[in-house]
């Protein structure tokens, strides 16, 4: 990520397009040919489902996985090794992402787990931390993502934190269409900082179209991990424009 943030004394951003579980074959095939004519100087990381990695194969986006075993290949029925994502040309992984923290009840240590085995793979985690809204509103928010990015690096060498990508998204944003303050962004941005001085740290929950005119006045935030947002090309071009 050595010329992420800056070239030629332009802002270079990190813009990760989280598909969900959404988009059958069909319209993956539609929704392809219209991202293939976004055009912009962010770095774009395309994350879509496991049924349709394999088809991506456009050149203006970088290959993420939402998710990834916690073991390697064997008799784990129904999982996803680090290994086969490799192989698919897979760059990066979303890992601990609240819905999986919430619906399949991941754990800290569960992220860990999958975290090495990505780097095991040569393949860069994006970390997803955040709190809730009782976490924020109790003042306990700092304690929980300390925990969360903690467990997560522990025993990592300092290439391997630099080589990650740290998400923040506030769990009480996600899909609300509500943002946390600047102030409150760069609050949680410095905190990140003093633990992982020199990683990439991404802002996801609710960033859009209308909001990204307040949101890129934080010059602490390297990038974007958008939802919703990434399966709507028209709307994220704007997003795309206004950012740049």
């Amino acid at each position: 990520f050595k010329n992420c943030k800056k070239y030629k004394g332009e802002i270079k951003m990190i813009v990760a397009l989280n598909n969900k579980c959404n988009l059958n074959k069909e319209e993956f095939k539609d929704y392809l040919q219209n991202l293939s004519s976004v055009t912009t100087p962010s770095q774009l990381i395309l994350c879509p489902t496991y049924l349709n990695l394999s088809a991506v194969n456009i050149q203006n986006v970088k290959l993420g996985s939402q998710n990834v075993g916690t073991n390697g290949m064997g008799a784990y029925t129904g999982e996803v090794s680090a290994e086969q994502l490799k192989t698919y040309n897979v760059e990066y992984c979303i890992i601990g992402h609240s819905e999986r923290r919430q619906y399949q009840k991941e754990s800290n240590e569960d992220v860990h787990k999958k975290i090495m085995k990505l780097f095991e793979n040569e393949i860069k985690p994006i970390l997803c931390i955040g709190e809730t809204l009782e976490e924020r509103q109790n003042g306990q928010f700092k304690e929980v993502l300390k925990e969360e990015l903690l467990t997560a690096i522990d025993g990592l060498s300092e290439e391997q934190k630099n080589n990650m990508i740290v998400a923040y998204e506030p769990v009480w944003s996600i899909g609300t269409g509500v943002i946390p303050t600047s102030q409150e962004i760069e609050d949680v941005f410095n905190f990140i900082k003093t633990i992982l001085p020199s990683t990439k740290i991404l802002y996801g929950g609710s960033a859009n179209e209308e909001n990204i005119d307040t949101l890129k006045q934080i010059e602490l935030i390297d990038g974007y991990l958008l939802g919703g947002l990434s399966l709507k090309i028209e709307k994220l071009k704007i997003f795309l424009e206004k950012l740049n």
